[in-house]
């Protein structure tokens, strides 16, 4: 695999970000899983959608209608900073020999 085929998100599991597009506009919750293969989030509390759960008597799965959270594109989100607790956009750094991610408004890092 070549650093063309790496691909990485501005996201990652845990950050506590905000929707800023869609219906859920607004909302904010922890990142709860990443794919970076299609770019998209799933993030705790919005975009819930309702799924029909057939019953599967042998596991013990009672059936019925659930909510769960629905992925949502990684451009819809914004990261909030723990530092300075405002939606910011990211940038990548050098820092000791490492990439890091740094706040855009206040500057500190994000990565710990």
């Amino acid at each position: 695999m070549t650093n063309k085929d790496k691909k990485s998100l501005h996201v990652k599991t845990g950050d506590k970000v905000m929707v800023i597009a869609g219906k859920d506009k607004g909302k904010s919750g922890n990142v709860k899983k990443v794919d970076l293969e299609k770019g998209r989030v799933i993030v705790e509390g919005a975009n819930m959608v309702t799924k029909a759960q057939k019953a599967q008597p042998a596991a013990g799965i009672q059936g019925g209608l659930i909510k769960l959270e629905a992925p949502i594109d990684s451009s819809n989100v914004m990261i909030i900073c723990p530092a300075c607790d405002k939606t910011t956009r990211i940038e990548m750094k050098v820092i000791d020999g490492k990439k890091v991610r740094v706040c855009k408004k206040c500057g500190e890092q994000l990565d710990v």
